[in-house]
Order: C-alpha cells, then structure tokens, then sequence
C-alpha cells in the first residue's frame, strides 16, 4: 500500500481498554492506539463507549451502525475495538444491519495491556491491515485476531483465556495476515442478507437449550413475552419426544428456528424421522437454521422482525441462507 489510506476506528471497551479489574479503570481510544500503525494508514479515531461487552445493547450497536456506513463513505475500511465476549455477536449483528461495502472489521484483547504477552497492539496492527486493504472489500463482516481473517456468520470464541480464542469450526478462516499483509484464502458465496436490516420495532427473541432429562419448564409462556424463539436443540436437531407438542404449540404462535446446540455443522432435513427427529420438528413448522449456530441464529430471527418481516420471510431468509429445508 503505497498511498496514505484512512480507516475509521470505533472504540467501545473491552479488555483491550483495561487498566485493572475495575470495570470503570478504562483507557481511551487514543491511549490504546498509541503505539501501534500500520505503514501508509492514517487512524480516524471515535470513542463510542467505555464498556464491557456484556453491557452492550441492541440500541448501541444499531447507532454503531449507523455510524460505520456514515464514516465508510469517505474512508478505506473500518475497525471496532470491543471486548471479546460478545465480539462474534457483535460481528454478525452488524453484518446484517451495515449497508458498507468497505472492510469492517472487529478486533480486542484477551490480554489486559501491560501483562506479559498482551495481545491487543498485534491485533490491532492486523485488523487495520485488514481493513486498509481494498482486497478485503465485499467480504462482510470480518474478526480479525491472532493474525487470522474470520467471517462473523462462522467465528466463534472458543476459549476462555486463549489468545487463539477466535475461530471458524468446520470452515477455517478467510485468510491470515502475514508480514503485516492480508493474504485471502476463500471469499464467503454472498452476504448473509440481500440488504441491510433495520431495527426498527422493539422485539424480544428467546434462546432455549436443550439438555438431558429437560422437561421444557423454560418452555412456560415463552409466547406471552418473546416475538420469537430459537431452539439449541440435539445433534442436529432433535428434541425429547414429550416436548415436541410443546415445540409444535409455540411454532404455531411465533416463529421458532431450530439450531443445534454443537455450535458447528448443518442441521439435517430429512436423516432421522422419528418423533421429535428434526424431520419431524421441521414438519411442525420449526424454521431450520442451517449452519448458522443458536446464538447467530437468534441474532437474525432478531433483526428479521424488528425489520418488519413475517413468518414466511423468516423462514424464506433463513432457507436461502443455508440451503435448509424440510426434506418435503
């Protein structure tokens, strides 16, 4: 890269930011940059929050944005800094409401700054890379860290300490970053959405998973407080035989996705057929997931109604997502 290219970096917490274990010791977005630039990129800097993770909202992210489709109209790519709880949520949220074609890409720290080995400045300088490079253009949504390109519809965090905590099971990543360089190795077939998502409406979507000998008492009055609901089910996809009435009533009254709670591979359509099989819960209007896992899942059933979509679109968005269905 041989012109100056400018990325707009966003700043919202996180590890990266901490000074100590108290949440409110947070540095700021000119603090956790310092020292750390990529030759060629000049860093537009915007402290968004000062938060952990966990405490980010919908609402936050929504206004996030908004603000990175503004910034993309006169800037090569973009960066988020956030804290890694949530990052693949993050991620995935903003693939489906960001209209930018530019590279967006999120990055943090498993690491606080000043511990040895802290990883928050490598992972920086590779996320601007990243996000500078106009190779890395219509890819979506990208999680760089450990000097690995992720897609947020696949990244997960995997490990609760490990530096390497970022990774794509049963894909791999994108690409890697090498000499300071971003080198693609597959491009994602199509966004996630044919266009952006709004939210517009208030909604409320539940995750319920499901585990041995569960008798679906989380179950009770899921229809009354939720707009919809997404079931970590079983392998891929199959639930106790006592609750598939239960699963059958609700599906009838909101959406209900299937997923599995694996948290990687397909859901099947058609292997298993028994009661409760996901041939049989797909029969009753369960909406499959396909390969997306319970949390991203939830995420699109989620920014799908806010948006205004009805059950049929649900089941269509999810169903030319993943190439799903019903077996039938």
């Amino acid at each position: 890269m041989t012109a100056s290219r400018v990325v707009r970096v966003f700043t919202l917490g996180g590890t990266i930011s901490s000074r100590g274990v108290a949440d409110a010791e947070r540095l700021t977005g000119a603090e956790i940059l310092a020292g750390t630039g990529v030759p060629g990129v000049t860093v537009e800097l915007s402290d968004v929050r000062r938060l952990p993770s966990s405490s980010l909202s919908f609402d936050d992210l929504a206004e996030l944005a908004g603000r990175i489709d503004e910034a993309s109209a006169d800037a090569s790519g973009v960066v988020v800094v956030q804290g890694t709880d949530t990052l693949e949520e993050t991620a995935f949220l903003l693939d489906l409401l960001c209209a930018a074609r530019t590279p967006i890409v999120l990055t943090g720290a498993m690491r606080r700054p000043g511990t040895p080995g802290e990883d928050g400045p490598a992972n920086l300088a590779a996320a601007l890379a990243v996000a500078a490079d106009p190779g890395c253009r219509d890819l979506g949504v990208l999680v760089v860290f450990a000097d690995e390109i992720h897609s947020a519809r696949l990244v997960r965090k995997t490990h609760t300490t490990s530096v390497a905590t970022f990774a794509s099971p049963g894909a791999g990543p994108l690409g890697v970053v090498v000499e300071g360089r971003p080198r693609l190795l597959l491009r994602p077939a199509r966004r996630v959405v044919a266009r952006p998502l709004r939210l517009r409406t208030p909604v409320r979507v539940a995750l319920a998973e499901l585990t041995l000998g569960d008798r679906g008492e989380l179950l009770d009055g899921v229809e009354d407080r939720f707009d919809g609901l997404v079931v970590a089910a079983f392998g891929a996809g199959h639930a106790p035989t006592w609750l598939v009435e239960r699963l059958t009533a609700l599906a009838a009254r909101i959406p209900v996705v299937l997923a599995s709670r694996t948290g990687a591979g397909p859901l099947l359509g058609h292997t298993y057929r028994g009661p409760g099989s996901e041939y049989d819960l797909l029969g009753r209007g369960l909406v499959p997931a396909g390969v997306l896992d319970a949390r991203k899942a939830r995420l699109l059933l989620h920014a799908l109604l806010a948006d205004g979509a009805d059950r049929s679109r649900v089941a269509e968005v999810f169903g030319d997502l993943t190439g799903a269905t019903s077996g039938r």
